[in-house]
C-alpha cells in the first residue's frame, strides 16, 4: 500500500494595503493519524464560525476537535482511507479507536449489523472522492464512489469501506445542521 503525499493547503488573505496574497502554502498543521490504523490520515484544513465580520474566519484549525463543525459553522477535512481489513474483529477494533479518539462527538454504532463504522452526525456533508474508490454504506444499500464522484450526505446513518488494495482519498465539507437557539 503506497502512502499518499500530504494534502497541500493554500490560504489566501488581504494585506494592510487591501491587496490579496498567498498567506500560507503547505501541509495542514492539523493532521491526525493512528498508529493502530496504518494508512489512515485525517487532515483538518479549515473551519468557519458564524457571525464573523466579513465572513473571514481565523485560522484556528489546530484547535478543532471531533468530527462536527463549530455550531453554525463548517469544517473542511481530507481523509485517507486505507484498505478495509477483511477480519471483522480487526475492522471493529479500528473503527472503535477512530471514534473513541478522533470522533467522539459522532453517534457511532459499533454493533450495527451493516458495518462497524456506522455513525450519524447532525450535518450536511459534501464528500468529494479525490483518489481511488470508496463504498458509501447506508442502512439500506450502498454505492461505490470513484475519483470525481460527489456524495451529499444529509444527516443520515452511514459508513465508509475501501474494498480495494490502494488508499482512497476523500475531501469532506461538513456543514452544521444542528438546531441553535
Amino acid at each position: 500500500m503506497q502512502k499518499l503525499s500530504p494534502v497541500r493547503r493554500v490560504i489566501t488573505s488581504t494585506n494592510e494595503a487591501g491587496q490579496s496574497y498567498i498567506a500560507e502554502d503547505g501541509p495542514s498543521p492539523a493532521i491526525l493519524t493512528l498508529d493502530s490504523r496504518p494508512g489512515y490520515q485525517n487532515a483538518n484544513l479549515w473551519r468557519t464560525h458564524p457571525g464573523i465580520a466579513g465572513g473571514i474566519s481565523p485560522d484556528d484549525i489546530t484547535e478543532h476537535e471531533g468530527v462536527l463543525p463549530p455550531a453554525g459553522g463548517t469544517v473542511l477535512r481530507v481523509i485517507d482511507f486505507p484498505p478495509t481489513p477483511s477480519d471483522p474483529e480487526e475492522l471493529r477494533r479500528q473503527h472503535a479507536i477512530v471514534f473513541e479518539t478522533m470522533f467522539r462527538d459522532a453517534r457511532h454504532q459499533p454493533d450495527n449489523p451493516r458495518h462497524a463504522g456506522m455513525h450519524i452526525t447532525a450535518t450536511v456533508d459534501y464528500a468529494l472522492v479525490l483518489r481511488g474508490e470508496i463504498t458509501a454504506i447506508m442502512e439500506e444499500g450502498e454505492t461505490v464512489l470513484r475519483a470525481g464522484d460527489v456524495l451529499v450526505q444529509r444527516g443520515t446513518n452511514h459508513a465508509w469501506a475501501n474494498r480495494t488494495d490502494e488508499i482512497a482519498r476523500v475531501a469532506f465539507v461538513l456543514i452544521d445542521a444542528r438546531a441553535h437557539p
